[in-house]
């Protein structure tokens, strides 16, 4: 279980980070969905989305049962502003590590709210005594990701080569870690 978070943004609201519930499911398919328009660096794009709130209802529930997982949200005002998502390995021998999707609404970029989501991550993390390897993979020209990442301690491990294809381009996944 993580502890709810306070955080003052630079424009002066106050940023709750916390766990996500099932009441936030149709709140959550409404930002996921404003976001996929937001973003190329994403895995999905609009209209790719496709959960119903009963589907996410019950994914977070499910998380929320996992010792190795962690869904949380980031809101201003009520508004869901931002999330991530961690789940770690099915079995024993990988449970111990896992990989994060993270992501913000557009108007609240630069206030630092992914930051403060993967540093929440990173010490939920330190805190049970499950998780010992953090994984993420950032489109390769996603550079302002890649050194927030770097930034916060993980290293590049490696890449995947076209990972991504949008608008008709391809893009390289860059791999990269964090030792707990």
């Amino acid at each position: 279980m993580m502890e709810k978070q306070k955080i003052n943004l630079k424009n002066g609201k106050i940023l709750t980070i916390r766990e996500a519930n099932k009441s936030d499911a149709g709140k959550i398919i409404t930002y996921i969905n404003t976001i996929a328009g937001e973003s190329d660096f994403l895995t999905f794009g609009i209209g790719e989305f496709h959960m119903t709130v009963e589907m996410e209802e019950e994914m977070i529930d499910k998380i929320s049962k996992q010792r190795n997982a962690l869904f949380i949200v980031a809101e201003v005002e009520g508004e869901i502003v931002g999330n991530l998502s961690f789940s770690g390995g099915a079995r024993p021998r990988v449970e111990h590590t896992g990989e994060f999707g993270v992501s913000v609404l557009k108007e609240y970029w630069g206030m630092g709210i992914g930051k403060n989501l993967v540093e929440c991550l990173i010490q939920w993390s330190k805190e049970t005594s499950i998780i010992r390897k953090i994984n993420l993979r950032v489109r390769e020209d996603h550079i302002r990701g890649i050194n927030l990442y770097q930034w916060l301690g993980f290293v590049v491990e490696g890449r995947k080569t076209r990972e991504f294809y949008v608008d008709g381009k391809f893009y390289d996944a860059i791999l990269m870690g964090l030792q707990i």
